[in-house]
């Protein structure tokens, strides 16, 4: 019995089954009413099969019937009753009777849970299950019915594993269950049994065993089917096709109720009768773009045509030629042009979606020939009324005949016939809401006239924007195409005519080989218009992100971003900071629903802008408003105490930063200061410049002196701080009773006196102050050291006095007169002992407090610069910097923590680092870098403070920190790498701000006043408590935060608790745990330091011999029991991962969320306590409209912490940062179409659990998951907003490979993205500006990548095409020196490499730090070659999103997130490269090589570096990036020893088991997976591609001295023989290697020389008796190397077929001599660039650049020659 009750015990964050527990969140009178309102289970009917026990609930009765688990129930109960009293919590006004649950709260619940069923009963045209009364007559039993409604969903909900990806089944599921749930409650009868109705799934575990048991079992045989990835899409159905299966209504028919586990639904496999893919057909292609994009593309052809018919006239601007009738006749050319797309789009959606038609699905196949037919019968119609138009013209003459015109007007009559629907969309277009309304109801009248347009979806109606918005983004758009189309005439079409003419009219042309067609230079047009059309075509990206950018810089600019960037400005506003934290972060109190009316937003307006530019001075406010200064100090000393603990300030800049307080307990070191202590930073200097005024203005009087001094606020405090601290700071030195301290007293009294009477220039003689103060200073100096000397504080003493009585007083007094106006001492007659001799006395030195203030004191009196450089760390300023600049911008009121949202925080974790072990810290790489000493020299500061807060805790020497501190130095260390330790720090701030806030909402003045009090004179007394951290059991003190929580008086957890929870979704911590991994320990151990953390995980148990059973686990760690303790253990149906792992780990632990809002944080990211204050207000946005929806997903911006590591990851981060911050802002404001990248966004949890979960998860197709919930989110109707006053960490990869990496796994992803039915639907649903937005900002940007790659090769091929034919010498000769042709692609391509990457950067960065700043950041990067690595990183996006688009083959790529200083071996480099870059740019060298030797334009020099010199760029970026940006890439003897390890990794023979990394067979075979995998299509597309290869053999044998100027054919023929030669030369060699190599090597020899003696005959005969020249040897390998690359490209391709014969050793044999080759040619610059003398320390230089400036010894560090550390 006992084990069962403390199993009872156990729960996650409230105990809902024991409410009378000491729980400090059981005190809300809420969750009583909530709980209290499950368990009124009244008279329902008893369930007959198990015993009914009293203190059963709704839910436990739900459980009973249907066969829930009791573990979910747990859950879900505490999730109700949680969610319940928070929203109850919220209620405003609050209900009247606060005991029980508010009806209005379960409605509104209840609304908004089933939202998304309702509206699938009525996109079904079906009743709802739901039987409520109206909402006038309602009962006490329909507060029941709901909550019943309600915990029926989340029961469901909460056991569908991986059913919830798949929402409309939970619906269908939910249909029929609430049927039955009405059915016993209305009490029927069942006609079977003629007993009371009983629901048809019932018994233990049965609604996991019989519902969702055999719809998963069907998904998993989906994906079993799906070949792991590999198979095509169209041939197993994902998540998606299983989901909408549910949008028709055959599931009624098909499945029925009881599931029927015969239906054709369940089939899988290729039986006969199952049911295909639903909805979409994901067909690889690129055609996806063509279809999912249409508009986009019919614009640009259509334009293009237009353009070019009217630029062919020859006139000035083109409006002059459009005034003739032929060119208007000619244009209408445009609408057959128009239909015939149309046709195509037709065909295409026949060749993509055919499997769709099914027997079930007629009216599909129907519609798809219909519009077939009508496409065609278009484009017949266009024809035959154009034919008449031309037949009128020819009879006529001309084109300007009456007749002429009659018939293009019959011709325009048609055209508006075609274009009717065109129309009526942009009538539906500017009119948004009729559009909305017509998507969105549900009558079959409106679903007849959409038939022919689109096929009916669920998801993607009713998709418009309001007005305003409309308006805003097609302002955007109009300019953005508007610019592009005006340049693409005037700059491309236009200059491109001329030359055009003149190549269609050349005559004669001597062709350089055999021509097949003669006398028809089209195909040379044709090339020299391909790369003007491809940049045609993609240069809207760079035209967006031109404009992107400014509109990005003046939205931030109208949300205050930048305002405050560093500490000057910071110390111009700080007076008004204390308000501006009141305002925004501290609840007003409010009147009931004041919140909302214009007159209170005109109010906060007003206030915003008086807070901004200081108007009304609202600091004078803060002097009579004692509890607001003493809320903002809290906060703000809070602040800079966690900068202290995670190291970024000093203790000494602690002092200078915080804001002191006063304490009343003793009076000693009380000391009452007039006005408020700000900062010492702020008043530094303040007090000497006060001086020298007064020493300027002797005689002026009291008041214009003191109006002076107060012009400057500070300098006013800084005064009266120092004389107010004088005051009691002299009589603490001296003892209580003596003489010495009246005199002390009087003398002060005087002064007040004096100061009152404004007499105080009359009598103090102004000139002495710079004495006093001398004097002064002199004392302070004296106490402040730490070993302090009595006597010279005694004579400091009596030089002080001796001024003051001597010099300062304008009208001396004598002695008698001193001792009368009691400023001597009585026994100085009596010439006994000198003053102060015997009455000083010196406080303990334990008196912290006094201590702290003399220092003050001292820094106020003695601090001459303007401290801009505190904090010293450059990461403590900018956030300093960028927390008060946001509490300037607009964000909504912050609500009470009681009445705040409450929300969790869900991350993701398989088995990264969790802390840094020892070994990782000690264990050094090659080079003798330990990574403990790499972070050590780059985090130096950091570093210090570090040291300088374990001696403060009691470390006597380093050497401690391996042994007794050991865990600290791991902890430092971890919180600067990419760790779960760090992300969880960051996440548990929320906690930590919530507690603060909930203190602060509550605390009275007197509270705050103790507080401060009990702080000062404990902030160090608690250092020696914390290290007794792990022997003490309470709370406090483990949750290791700051003093603050000594003064909370017990209910600040309970409501923190209440409002956050984190769960880390750990997948296999089970089997860690099992396998005593240390990464298990380590979690642990963030539990018990970590209240509010929760640990998820997939638990594997045995049952059986073979058969294993799933749980998802919830634990937490208990900190009564000191143990780990398992709160859930929910049974899954089977193995979590059946499509891509992360999401569905998610979503194997959201069930464990809890709150209205769960922000999913990824592993690589940070958070910060200040800004974690403002999270509260963020959760407001929820509320409030943006647009006429109110957002689902809340943006937050980050900031990319990896940028100080290397100029790469400084690179990377630039990048990333503008597209996180700028890029995101403009997507959501004003374009609206900002998706979900990333992971800082807070989703609204309900609404998202409810429609699929955070993220897609189907197998391949949703490999970038995240994204896929941001177009998840607005094809239903969501809203993405972005806020940009709050922040949180995120770290990007380092190392170029794990850059590369990352790149082509994003580029990968958009691959797939491409062929989902996510993107189609969006292209087509969206308007059609918003749908170019969303192009141009997802696929569309990878797309242009790779378009600008194509073109480079298109003009590259194009010239060379011209340059070998002879077309290039003739044009020449002809034309007027035809420069035309060379300088056109110039211009685009340095405009494409510049503005495209560095844009966006320039305009965030000189936002947010200034122009100059960002100028000179931008110089500085051009000089570290960041154009090499944006070049570089172009090659690789090209290249995996158009090898997946064409060939599949994306997979998950795990980033590495350590930090990158060893180097990488070539044959990594190589490995990596190969294939996507260096062989292409050999192949564009080899190009550019052979024109510039037989281009007669090559042979002027300059010509042809102007032509080429951007390719040649291209081509040295991808040859030398990955050395360039690759630790010690040019160290000679590095460079030797990576060629050996390359030779030897390719000639490493290996066995069955070798790995890629050892053997280049193995990595030779996996590089060509891909071609393995890919369709029919794939490989046709493929080996045309590579037929280019052998061009290089047909037009340079022409060029050789053999072929002696013949023409003829039989040249090309003839050079066959050579190949043919060749190979056979080879394979004899090979031959009598595998004979005779081993055993009679004597023959081998023999074979070889006589292979050489031919080869020199047959030379020698060449030479002889033809034209042979010797120079042809070289030349002709030019031709024929890439013959032999050619034939191995396609043999691969043909691999099924060859790998049997005898052809594929050879190929195989062949393919390793070409990747030597390669790797030489790769290795030869290197190795050069190694040998020359100096490279190598440029290229440190380079690398390193940013750490080099905060003095980093990395020339040592990479010499490994480590300085000793000082013990």
């Amino acid at each position: 019995m006992n084990q069962s009750a403390e199993e009872e015990e156990v729960y996650n964050i409230i105990p809902v089954h024991n409410l009378l527990a000491d729980h400090p969140s059981l005190r809300f009178p809420e969750v009583r009413a909530a709980a209290a309102a499950l368990r009124s289970v009244g008279d329902l009917r008893r369930p007959p099969f198990a015993p009914w026990k009293s203190h059963y609930d709704l839910l436990d009765w739900l459980a009973l019937f249907f066969g829930f688990q009791a573990s979910s129930v747990k859950n879900q109960r505490e999730h109700l009753v949680l969610h319940l009293s928070n929203a109850q919590m919220r209620l405003s006004p609050p209900p009247d009777n606060i005991d029980t649950l508010d009806p209005t709260v379960l409605r509104r619940f209840r609304r908004s849970l089933l939202r998304n069923y309702s509206n699938w009963c009525s996109y079904l045209n079906l009743k709802s299950n739901i039987w409520l009364s109206d909402s006038h007559s309602r009962r006490a039993s329909d507060n029941q019915r709901e909550l019943l409604y309600v915990s029926l969903y989340l029961l469901i909900w909460g056991e569908s594993a991986n059913l919830r990806f798949v929402p409309e089944c939970i619906c269908y599921i939910f249909h029929n269950m609430a049927m039955e749930l009405n059915k016993m409650l209305e009490d029927y009868i069942d006609e079977n049994t003629g007993r009371p109705f009983l629901p048809s799934v019932s018994g233990e575990n049965a609604y996991l065993n019989k519902i969702v048991k055999p719809i998963y079992d069907t998904i998993k045989a989906e994906v079993d089917n799906s070949k792991n990835g590999t198979a095509p899409h169209s041939a197993w159905r994902n998540y998606d096709d299983i989901n909408e299966y549910f949008w028709s209504k055959r599931c009624f028919e098909k499945l029925k109720w009881p599931i029927d586990l015969g239906s054709n639904f369940f089939v899988t496999g290729h039986k006969g009768k199952k049911v295909g893919k639903t909805g979409f057909v994901e067909q690889r292609s690129f055609w996806n773009l063509f279809r999912s994009f249409d508009k986009l593309w019919i614009m640009l052809f259509l334009f293009l045509q237009a353009a070019i018919i009217v630029a062919w006239e020859g006139r000035e601007y083109p409006w002059q030629s459009l005034r003739t009738t032929e060119v208007q006749g000619k244009c209408l050319t445009v609408f057959i042009t128009w239909s015939a797309l149309r046709f195509l789009q037709s065909l295409l959606d026949i060749g993509m979606q055919y499997s769709l038609v099914s027997r079930e699905t007629k009216s599909l196949g129907v519609r798809m020939v219909l519009k077939t037919v009508v496409a065609a019968s278009w484009i017949v119609v266009f024809g035959v009324f154009y034919g008449r138009i031309l037949d009128q013209k020819d009879r006529d003459r001309n084109w300007d005949s009456g007749a002429t015109k009659r018939r293009m007007v019959n011709f325009l009559e048609v055209v508006v016939a075609f274009l009717a629907p065109e129309l009526l969309a942009v009538a539906l277009f500017l009119i948004p809401w009729i559009r909305n309304f017509l998507e969105n109801t549900n009558w079959k009248i409106f679903y007849l006239l959409s038939w022919w347009f689109q096929s009916r979806t669920f998801v993607g109606r009713g998709l418009r924007e309001g007005l305003v918005d409309n308006v805003k983004y097609s302002l955007f758009w109009i300019a953005v195409l508007a610019t592009k189309f005006v340049f693409s005439y005037f700059m491309q079409i236009k200059p491109m005519i001329a030359p055009t003419k003149a190549l269609l009219d050349l005559k004669n042309v001597t062709y350089e080989w055999h021509e097949f067609f003669d006398n028809s230079n089209r195909f040379a047009v044709g090339l020299l218009w391909l790369p003007v059309v491809l940049i045609y075509l993609m240069d809207i990206q760079i035209w967006y992100s031109i404009y992107s950018s400014f509109v990005g810089a003046a939205v931030g600019l109208f949300d205050h971003l930048g305002e405050i960037r560093n500490m000057q400005q910071l110390r111009l506003r700080f007076q008004f900071f204390a308000s501006a934290i009141q305002f925004n972060l501290m609840p007003e109190e409010q009147l009931l629903n004041s919140r909302g009316n214009i007159k209170n937003k005109i109010k906060d307006a007003i206030h915003r802008l008086k807070l901004r530019y200081g108007l009304g001075r609202p600091f004078k406010k803060l002097e009579s408003n004692q509890v607001e200064a003493y809320k903002f100090a809290l906060i703000w000393n809070e602040v800079i105490n966690t900068f202290r603990e995670e190291d970024i300030v000093s203790d000494c800049e602690v002092e200078l930063l915080e804001l002191p307080q006063n304490d009343k307990n003793d009076p000693r070191s009380n000391w009452e200061i007039g006005v408020i202590q700000w900062p010492c930073l702020l008043l530094c200097n303040e007090l000497l410049l006060a001086l020298s005024q007064a020493k300027e203005l002797i005689d002026a009087p009291d008041r214009w002196l003191w109006y002076k001094i107060c012009k400057s606020e500070y300098r006013r405090c800084a005064v009266i701080e120092a004389y107010d601290s004088l005051k009691h700071f002299l009589p603490a030195i001296v003892k209580y009773d003596s003489d010495e301290r009246s005199i002390i007293r009087t003398y002060f009294q005087e002064i007040d006196q004096f100061v009152q009477l404004e007499k105080f220039t009359k009598t103090y003689n102004l000139t002495a102050l710079p004495k006093i103060y001398d004097k002064l200073v002199r004392l302070l100096d004296l106490i402040v050291k730490p070993d302090k000397n009595a006597d010279k504080v005694v004579n400091a003493l009596q030089a002080l006095y001796e001024v003051a009585i001597r010099d300062f007083l304008k009208d001396p007094r004598n002695s008698e007169q001193l001792i009368a106006d009691g400023l001597a001492p009585q026994r100085a007659v009596s010439g006994e002992a000198l003053l102060f001799q015997s009455a000083v006395e010196l406080p303990s030195a334990s008196n912290e407090t006094f201590y702290r203030r003399v220092r003050r004191l001292h820094t106020i009196l003695t601090s001459h610069d303007s401290m801009q450089k505190v904090p010293e760390n450059l990461e403590a300023r900018r956030r300093i910097a960028f927390f008060s600049n946001s509490l300037f911008m607009n964000m909504p009121h912050a609500p009470q923590v009681e009445k705040m949202r409450a929300f969790s925080v869900l991350t993701p974790y398989y088995n990264e680092e969790v802390l840094f072990s020892k070994e990782q810290l000690r264990t050094e790489n090659e080079d003798g870098i330990s990574t403990l000493y790499y972070m050590q020299t780059i985090y130096a500061s950091d570093w210090r403070n570090f040291i300088e807060r374990m001696r403060r805790e009691g470390m006597k020497s380093e050497r401690e920190l391996w042994t007794t501190r050991l865990r600290d130095l791991r902890l430092w260390a971890s919180y600067r790498g990419q760790t779960l330790t760090r992300t969880v720090r960051g996440m548990m701030y929320y906690y930590r701000a919530l507690e603060l806030l909930a203190f602060l909402d509550s605390a009275s003045e007197v509270d705050m006043r103790e507080g401060s009090q009990q702080l000062s004179s404990m902030r160090r007394n608690d250092e020696a408590d914390r290290l007794s951290l792990d022997q003490s059991p309470s709370s406090r003190t483990l949750s290791r935060s700051s003093s603050v929580s000594l003064l909370y008086k017990g209910h600040e957890r309970g409501t923190a608790l209440m409002k956050f929870t984190y769960v880390v979704a750990c997948q296999i911590y089970g089997s860690q745990k099992a396998k005593k991994d240390p990464h298990a320990e380590e979690i642990l151990y963030l539990m018990k330091i970590n209240e509010a953390l929760r640990v998820a995980y997939v638990d594997e148990v045995q049952s059986g011999r073979d058969e294993k059973e799933y749980y998802s686990v919830l634990v937490k760690y208990d900190q009564k029991l000191q143990k780990e303790v398992e709160v859930y253990r929910v049974k899954l149906p089977g193995p979590v991962k059946l499509g891509e792992g992360k999401p569905e780990n998610q979503n194997h632990a959201i069930i464990f969320t809890r709150g209205d809002a769960v922000q999913t944080i990824d592993m690589n990211q940070d958070n910060y306590f200040e800004e974690a204050l403002k999270m509260r207000n963020l959760l407001e946005e929820f509320k409030s409209y943006y647009g006429i929806r109110k957002p689902t997903i809340l943006g937050v911006r980050e900031h990319i912490f990896t940028g100080s590591v290397s100029s790469l990851a400084w690179f990377m981060s630039a990048q990333e940062t503008s597209f996180v911050t700028l890029g995101q802002r403009v997507l959501a404001n004003p374009l609206k179409v900002r998706m979900h990248y990333g992971h800082p966004d807070v989703f609204d949890r309900f609404w998202f659990l409810t429609r699929g979960g955070i993220s897609k998860a189907s197998r391949v197709i949703n490999i970038s998951e995240d994204i896929f919930a941001g177009f998840n989110c607005t094809l239903r109707g969501g809203n993405v907003t972005h806020h940009e006053y709050i922040q949180v960490g995120k770290g990007r990869d380092v190392g170029l490979n794990q850059i590369s990496m990352f790149e082509a796994k994003v580029a990968s992803g958009n691959g797939e993205q491409i062929l989902s039915r996510d993107v189609y639907r969006l292209g087509h649903r969206l308007d059609f500006f918003r749908m170019l937005s969303f192009f141009y900002t997802t696929v569309g940007f990878f797309f242009n990548t790779m378009m600008i790659l194509l073109t480079v090769y298109a003009f590259l091929w194009g010239r060379l095409y011209l340059a070998l034919s002879g077309v290039e010498g003739a044009a020449l000769s002809n034309a007027n020196d035809n420069r035309a042709l060379g300088t056109i692609l110039n211009q685009q391509l340095i405009i494409q490499l510049g503005l495209f990457t560095a844009l966006p950067m320039v305009v965030e960065n000189s936002l947010e730090h200034g122009f100059l700043n960002s100028i000179w950041d931008f110089l500085t990067m051009q000089l570290q070659l960041s154009s090499v690595f944006y070049t570089f990183s172009m090659g690789t996006r090209g290249h995996y999103f158009g090898r997946t688009v064409l060939h599949g083959g994306a997979k998950y790529r795990a980033t590495g997130r350590g930090f990158v200083v060893q180097h990488k071996s070539f044959a990594e480099n190589y490995r990596l490269y190969a294939r996507s870059h260096f062989v292409k740019a050999i192949e564009l060298g080899l190009i550019l090589t052979v024109y510039a030797s037989y281009s007669p334009v090559a042979k002027d020099t300059f010509v042809y570096i102007a032509l080429t010199i951007t390719s040649w760029f291209l081509v040295v970026s991808w040859i030398l990036g990955p050395f360039i940006f690759n630790p010690l890439g040019f160290d000679w003897l590095k460079t030797v020893y990576d060629f050996d390890d390359f030779m030897s990794w390719i000639w490493f023979k290996g066995g069955v088991f070798a790995k890629s990394e050892q053997s280049w067979e193995k990595w030779w075979y996996e590089e060509q997976d891909h071609l393995r995998t890919t369709g029919l299509w794939g490989k046709i597309l493929e080996t045309i591609l590579n037929l280019r290869f052998f061009f290089f053999q047909y037009g340079i044998v022409y060029h050789l001295g053999i072929a002696a100027g013949s023409k003829s054919i039989a040249v090309y023929l003839l050079s066959w023989i050579y190949v043919l030669l060749a190979f056979g030369f080879y394979w004899v060699i090979g031959y009598a290697r595998e004979k005779y190599a081993a055993k009679e090597h004597i023959y081998y020899r023999l074979v070889q020389f006589l292979v050489i003696i031919f080869g020199v005959v047959v030379i020698v005969a060449l030479l002889q008796f033809t034209h042979f020249k010797f120079l042809d040897i070289f030349t002709s390998l030019l031709a024929f190397v890439p013959t032999g690359w050619g034939f191995i490209c396609i043999a691969q391709i043909l691999r099924p077929f060859l790998e049997k014969t005898i052809f594929w050793d050879t190929a195989l044999s062949v393919a390793r001599m070409y990747d030597i080759m390669f790797g030489v040619i790769v290795m030869a610059p290197v190795a050069l660039l190694s040998w020359l003398p100096g490279f190598q320390n440029m290229q440190t230089r380079i690398l390193f650049n940013q750490a080099f400036s905060r003095g980093l010894h990395i020339s040592q560090i990479l010499a490994g020659k480590k300085p000793k550390a000082d013990e």
